[in-house]
């Protein structure tokens, strides 16, 4: 059986979910169990909708309640929403210790790191965590100089050229 590696999709550019997202979708033609637990994305349902049509192959979880984006929600709020967060990262860590799947995706987890949620220590451990065999993969848009090391592959999303509209 082959190494799973440990990949990290950063930068301020667009695309690091649709590029795991593309990983996934790889990954489950070759006939691999596919988990994405996605953070910081609310549960705006129309993309949770659409991404569920691809089970059983690739499972998404998202643990958070609030139809808001994290960043949008009163600090009352946040509090609670943290708690749903860290669900979530249990969830992967039971995932990582019973090798639930092929490959993990651990989308915006990175982010929980800017928001002070999680610390690099954290996912550190999750990353050490990780059986021989599976494939993980990290998005965030920083990624913090103490996880380069903890990965075999990085890549760096950027703008290369903005819209007027999206200014």
């Amino acid at each position: 059986m082959e190494k799973g590696l440990v990949k990290i999709y950063c930068g301020e550019g667009q695309g690091k979910s649709t590029s795991s997202l593309g990983r996934a979708l790889v990954c489950a033609s070759e006939g691999k169990e596919v988990f994405m637990i996605q953070f910081l994305k609310g549960r705006h349902t129309g993309t949770l909708d659409y991404l569920k049509r691809l089970e059983p192959e690739v499972k998404v979880f998202r643990f958070e309640k609030m139809n808001r984006y994290y960043e949008e929600l009163s600090e009352e709020e946040q509090r609670e929403e943290s708690i749903n967060i860290l669900n979530g990262v249990n969830f992967a860590k039971k995932v990582l210790t019973i090798g639930e799947c092929d490959v993990l995706i651990l989308d915006e987890i990175l982010g929980l790191v800017d928001l002070g949620i999680l610390n690099v220590e954290d996912v550190i451990h999750l990353i050490q965590a990780k059986p021989e065999e599976m494939e993980l993969i990290l998005t965030g848009r920083n990624l913090p100089e103490e996880l380069v090391n903890e990965a075999d592959y990085i890549s760096k999303i950027g703008i290369v050229k903005k819209a007027d509209s999206e200014a």
